[in-house]
């Protein structure tokens, strides 16, 4: 049925474009400079008759994108400028100003105009609890997009190991599944593993936008605590980056995409390729990390990972029209990607690790994008985002040889080595575990603008996933009697929009309904007739949700926050079907997960003093849980075990708050803190706990500071410093007032710590990176008591081309 509908839209927008074929915006660009040649950053370029407007960046370029033909009257403000109006063109080759400005001998409050908000400040005082991220600078050195969020206030990003390993995301205290991850709107699952945070570099995303708690309308999905939506790069000026890596553990990045736009016609060529390699031999050490000799003796040794390298590839293509008279963006794509991992040991570290268990995956999917603004009428918008196709993942265990930390076979008491009886490194026996995929998913956005102050918004969301298992290792008869596994889900939001008060109160009221279809077809034989029968086991759930957010300015750098949703987060494939690959057993009667969320917070700035710039934003929350999905609550018993099972852990609450403070002085020196503290308690068994293996209180703060014209005249070097801090957590439910040997459980407070520079040679074109990691080689944990990468180099070098 999916497949039918998305041909049918695809092949509609199709007819329809091709009777439309002339273009009729243009790219406006330009630099701004001060009367020495200084460039003027971070001023806003405003084009008043048709509302659209640009901030400069640190080099003072700008570019403002689907400007219709012709001459228009452009303002340029910032408080460091004395306001100035110029003539801008927009043709089919317009070509790039440069605008001369004098420096302003004042910088009173009042000067301060609306129209100088960036996108970033008009989303973070929307109502919502929301965090815009930009990547522009991040890509430039050797930054996993991960790495970027881990610095975001709030978030923590929970990491099983080194470059390609298992990743959690928390948010304010929910987490796993519970916070949807998504590229462009669409949920990240479809994508597969190959096509995930960790392989994706950073120079293919413009931003990434985080909703913490309550999440709006246009990424209507079960999202129970948060979105992460990770917005690619969508300009429509022609540019080329190209950046390869190389560093500790053997590790190599490389990545090139680009973009190339024929401005009489608008037929737009985006494509974008990425390759990641890590051998991850970092070393390791703890109570796991020993090597049994003669008699069971156990020795502690520090020892290098053997088994987890990781390789991954991908690439995406995209043809189309950018900002035609019939579409803003109609492009048609396709994306295939790869991966290779390696598997060191179960859920845990254990004794006796893994050698030779790896997977595989890969997925081939067709994409395809259509955004129309104003279309038919003024005010109407439409959006579209599909894809479909394949996802395939392999599991290879086939090695029944006990391996200990040294890398070599291990011992039993008398000295000689074993072999596992079930014949391979996890139990259950060997296995060549296949899972084969067709995937879809289509989301659908329609917003109609009444007028400045009203605004409504529908938005629909499908995701379809049929599976087959199978292992190559069972015999004929076993896989033929392999069942299937298909999940759909259906999700619909409803939005109104109020903007009052001349834009100095906000308001978001949305509905959403949830449906989600699972089914199980397992073929058995009837024992009367010896024929083949399906039998098939299904269920059907549906929910409902709804929201609000609310801001007001008081003043226009002091704005007041609050958000409540009450959220519906249901089970996904493999909480309900399990997974080998991730060591993760079925649960079919998994129940759905609920939560009234509610954020209340404020911002305050941007302020301007002089060549300072301060920002300081705090929010409140709090999550009552009901049926809280997670991993088994840790005990003694337990805490060693290879596969593990989601589960409905029970009631609960999440309560606490975070901060952060920006500041900048004359954009060359730039100093941000975040803190974040909660408390998670479950009622599990008629008791009320901690929950386990979370970490409660975190810290990150970081520091830049930029040299001009170092070496060479018109180039730049950045120097970056980034601190985490984590503190103390326990990833052992308290055993009562006995608490011997607790302390054999817990991970100690860690401060990891990061330095790094980067040069941008005089053509602006080539920047060369160097980054330290944990430059004090901590012992850094994130998931159940897993050991991360100690200290680690990097080299990068970045070429980058705009606006050819």
């Amino acid at each position: 049925m999916m497949k039918k509908v998305f041909t049918s839209i695809f092949f509609s927008i199709c007819l329809y474009t091709s009777f439309l074929s002339y273009a009729q915006t243009g790219i406006v660009s330009g630099k701004l400079t001060f009367e020495d040649g200084q460039p003027v950053a971070f001023a806003t370029v405003f084009i008043t008759s048709i509302n659209k407007h640009s901030l400069s960046d640190e080099l003072g370029s700008y570019t403002i994108e689907a400007v219709p033909y012709g001459k228009y009257m452009a303002q340029v403000s910032s408080l460091e400028i004395e306001k100035k109006e110029f003539e801008i063109e927009s043709t089919v080759a317009s070509k790039p100003i440069t605008t001369v400005l004098k420096r302003s001998s004042h910088t009173d409050l009042d000067e301060v105009s609306v129209i100088g908000e960036s996108y970033k400040t008009q989303v973070e005082k929307s109502g919502f609890a929301v965090n815009i991220i930009d990547t522009k600078e991040a890509s430039l050195r050797n930054i996993q997009t991960n790495e970027l969020l881990n610095t975001t206030v709030g978030v923590k990003i929970r990491q099983n190991g080194g470059l390609g390993s298992e990743v959690n995301y928390s948010l304010n205290g929910l987490s796993g599944n519970a916070v949807r991850i998504f590229i462009d709107g669409i949920p990240i699952s479809a994508y597969g593993n190959s096509f995930n945070l960790n392989s994706i570099p950073p120079s293919m995303i413009k931003e990434i936008e985080v909703y913490k708690g309550v999440v709006p309308g246009h990424l209507a999905d079960d999202a129970l605590g948060g979105a992460i939506n990770i917005v690619l790069q969508n300009s429509t000026q022609s540019s080329f980056n190209a950046s390869v890596s190389y560093g500790s553990f053997n590790t190599l990045q490389a990545s090139v995409n680009g973009l190339y736009r024929f401005k009489e016609s608008g037929f737009t060529v985006k494509g974008s390729l990425f390759h990641n390699y890590s051998d991850n031999d970092y070393e390791v050490s703890g109570r796991s990390v020993v090597v049994t000799g003669i008699g069971g003796v156990q020795t502690p040794v520090t020892a290098r990972r053997f088994n987890d390298a990781y390789r991954s590839s991908g690439g995406m293509l995209q043809i189309g029209y950018t900002d035609v008279k019939w579409a803003d963006q109609f492009l048609v794509g396709f994306t295939r990607s790869s991966d290779y991992k390696e598997i060191q040991h179960g859920a845990f570290m254990t004794i006796t690790p893994y050698k030779d268990r790896f997977m595989e995956s890969d997925a081939m999917l067709m994409n395809l994008t259509y955004q129309k603004n104003n279309l038919f009428v003024k005010g109407l918008d439409v959006n579209i985002n599909g894809l479909y196709g394949k996802r395939n993942r392999m599991v290879s265990d086939t090695v029944a040889w006990a391996y200990s930390w040294n890398g070599e076979r291990a011992i039993d008491f008398k000295g000689n080595e074993y072999k596992y009886t079930w014949g391979s490194q996890q139990e259950g026996g060997p296995t060549l575990a296949k899972i084969n995929r067709n995937v879809s998913s289509i989301r659908t956005g329609i917003s109609y603008t009444i007028s400045k102050n009203h605004r409504f918004m529908a938005n629909h969301v499908y995701s379809g996933i049929d599976r087959v298992d199978s292992d190559e290792l069972r015999s004929v008869l076993e896989n033929t009697f392999q069942g299937t596994r298909d999940l759909q889900k259906n999700i619909i939001s409803l939005t109104y929009e109020l903007n009052a008060f001349d834009e100095k109160l906000k308001a978001n009221v949305f509905g959403k309904y949830y449906q989600q279809n699972t089914v199980n077809i397992d073929p058995e034989i009837n024992e009367e007739t010896n024929e083949i029968v399906d039998e098939v086991t299904s269920a059907n759930t549906e929910n409902e949700g709804y929201g609000f957010t609310l801001s007001y300015a008081v003043l226009p750098t002091i704005t007041l926050l609050t958000s409540a949703e009450k959220a519906v987060r249901l089970p996904n494939e493999s909480e309900v079907f399990g997974n080998d690959g991730d060591n993760v057993v079925a649960n079919p009667s998994i129940r759905p997960e609920l939560s009234n969320n509610i954020n209340l917070g404020f911002r305050l700035g941007t302020y301007h003093l002089n060549r300072h710039d301060f920002t300081f934003s705090s929010n409140l929350f709090t999550r009552n849980i009901k049926d809280r999905i997670g991993l088994p609550i840790e005990t003694s018993s337990n805490v060693n075990d290879e596969t593990i099972l989601y589960e409905n852990q029970g009631n609960g609450t999440s309560k606490g708050f975070d901060a952060q403070l920006d500041y900048t002085y004359n954009n060359n020196f730039g100093f941000n803190f975040n803190v974040s503290r909660f408390d998670l308690k479950i009622v599990n068994r008629g008791v009320e706990i901690d929950v386990p293996n979370t970490p409660f209180f975190t810290m990150n703060g970081s520091l830049r500071y930029s040299f001009k014209d170092l070496i060479q005249k018109d180039s730049r070097l950045n120097l970056f410093y980034t601190m985490y801090f984590t503190d103390e957590f326990s990833y052992l439910v308290p055993q009562g007032s006995n608490t011997v040997g607790d302390e054999f459980f817990k991970v100690p407070q860690q401060l990891a710590q990061d330095l790094g520079l980067s040069y941008v040679f005089p053509s602006n074109k080539l920047v060369m990176s160097f980054d330290v990691k944990n430059i004090f080689d901590q012992a850094v944990y994130d998931n159940l008591s897993v050991q991360k990468p100690g200290r680690a180099f990097y080299l990068k070098l970045n070429y980058r081309i705009n606006n050819y």
